[in-house]
């Protein structure tokens, strides 16, 4: 089982997304996601969200919300543990990305892009500023295949 973390950096109504293209073998390849990966020996929620987002982006953050865990059972990858974040206050210079291409985009935009089906319902609860949840995600090959929320099914 890996822990991971993702983070949406906001900045006002856009958000700085990562279209995976550059690594051959990816399990988010063509998706677009926010910013983050796999922790380190020894490493806290915060300290890998604070690592793999100046690793990736070059920018530093300055404040950020813990929003909750995700659950990622697959068929194809096994299971991860990603620890969800959002960011508003930053520090740096924008960078390029060795996993795929760096962009900002009108938050609005995210369900027009190709993205997980779960990640739609996480989006959802960030965007309803749910409390810090547990959710759950399974899939085969790319279906989702159960959802469930703080331990309720919603697929």
């Amino acid at each position: 089982m890996r822990n991971t973390t993702l983070c949406y950096i906001r900045r006002g109504d856009e958000v700085l997304l990562l279209h995976r293209t550059k690594k051959a073998v990816d399990e988010n390849r063509d998706k677009w996601v926010g910013v983050g990966g796999k922790f380190e020996q020894g490493e806290s929620p915060e300290d890998c969200l604070l690592r793999e987002t100046r690793e990736e982006t070059g920018l530093t953050l300055t404040a950020w919300r813990y929003h909750g865990i995700v659950t990622f059972v697959s068929d194809e990858w096994g299971t991860e543990y990603m620890h969800l974040f959002t960011a508003d206050g930053f520090e740096g210079e924008l960078r390029s990305c060795g996993e795929g291409e760096l962009v900002w985009l009108p938050w609005s935009r995210l369900p027009e892009l190709p993205i997980w089906e779960g990640d739609r319902i996480f989006l959802r609860l960030i965007d309803e500023d749910a409390p810090f949840f547990s959710l759950k995600l399974r899939y085969t090959g790319d279906q989702l295949t159960e959802a469930a929320l703080n331990g309720k099914k919603l697929l």
